[in-house]
């Protein structure tokens, strides 16, 4: 089984439309080990709305937490201890994608972030970028802790309208290969997140991962 984790630049990235997107591409299982908040719906929902495939399986989450808030206080809130060694993935032969709360720095209590949870699951890494002011720093941040924490990043997702200097700066000091690019739709849909999907699948880093399940 191959581990693949979404992680994105910061909050409200895209991490749950890549990851659909990347799910239907492999035709993977899906899980989201930690949700926050559920007024709105979940993203593992969201996902389900989304595959179109009739091999992914999508799993239930490790914790579902009512506070749409970071892992640690959504867990404080409901008195829950919230750690790593709480947290094992669900049992598949096939592709697993993960899909991470936040940031790479996100806290899952006083001692463990979500990297940690990273590495805990021996998993590799998909970042997610959308341009903002500050996203150059955020992007090049969030590679460098995973080059730094030895975590192999199989690639980069981007998501939303091109910034080709923003782009040009962040790869000139992260090089990564872009597995491909989310543009701005109006709505999605199963049917877009399939176009995406086969997009995706023609991308060198997710054809690699063919040779090594």
């Amino acid at each position: 089984m191959k581990r693949i984790f979404i992680t994105g630049i910061g909050t409200g990235i895209g991490k749950t439309i890549a990851s659909a997107v990347i799910t239907e591409a492999l035709q993977a299982d899906y899980w989201k080990p930690v949700q926050c908040g559920f007024d709105d719906g979940t993203d593992t929902e969201q996902v389900r709305r989304f595959i179109s495939n009739k091999k992914t399986v999508i799993h239930p989450e490790a914790f579902r937490l009512k506070m749409p808030a970071s892992p640690h206080a959504a867990a404080a809130a409901e008195n829950i201890s919230l750690s790593v060694s709480d947290i094992t993935a669900p049992k598949t032969s096939n592709y697993l994608v993960i899909e991470g709360a936040g940031g790479l720095m996100v806290p899952l209590n006083e001692r463990e972030l979500i990297i940690d949870l990273i590495q805990s699951l021996n998993a590799e890494v998909i970042v997610v970028i959308k341009q903002y002011l500050g996203s150059i720093n955020h992007s090049i941040l969030t590679l460098q802790a995973l080059q730094q924490r030895n975590i192999p990043v199989l690639g980069v997702v981007l998501n939303g309208a091109p910034n080709k200097e923003s782009e040009r700066a962040i790869f000139s000091f992260c090089k990564y290969p872009v597995i491909g690019r989310i543009e701005e739709e109006k709505v999605f849909t199963a049917e877009v997140i399939k176009r995406y999907a086969n997009e995706f699948q023609s991308s060198v880093a997710l054809k690699s991962l063919a040779t090594r399940k």
